[in-house]
């Protein structure tokens, strides 16, 4: 899970975070597997509203954030079942109206698609990226405030 360093470029991994962490901001939910995904969205500093699909069925979830949200993202995992979950969910919600950000998902499974296969792992994968470049391992928030 250790970044490549030649190949690796940090500033697009925290350009798309930034974009997650300001979605949730503006009060969008974001839909995840597990628990495990949504405590790594946590520590990286995501502060709004994280659903999980793993405690009800796509249609359930989508009828539940469609009526309490006008912005969902979906960060599922990239693996099969992560794929199915996402389009599965971007299938109940576009009809609804809600605005369906599947974008930042796509760019970051770009990003550390040779890296990591999961959510849960974004946290880690990050704080690693930035201290193989000999950065601090504060939140992206937080180092930007402070330079």
């Amino acid at each position: 899970m250790r970044p490549h360093r030649k190949n690796y470029d940090l500033e697009a991994l925290e350009e798309q975070i930034e974009a997650l962490l300001d979605a949730s901001e503006r009060g969008a939910a974001v839909i995840v597997e597990g628990p495990r995904d949504r405590d790594a969205l946590r520590r990286i500093g995501v502060p709004g509203p994280i659903l999980m699909s793993s405690q009800r069925s796509c249609l359930e979830l989508a009828e539940e954030s469609a009526r309490s949200y006008s912005e969902i993202v979906l960060m599922t995992d990239w693996d099969a079942r992560g794929e199915e979950i996402a389009h599965k969910m971007e299938e109940f919600l576009r009809p609804t109206g809600v605005r369906v950000d599947v974008e930042i998902r796509k760019r970051l499974k770009i990003l550390v698609r040779k890296e990591i296969k999961d959510v849960e792992s974004l946290w880690i994968f990050l704080e690693r990226a930035r201290e193989s470049q000999g950065l601090s391992d504060l939140g992206i928030r937080a180092v930007r405030r402070a330079t």
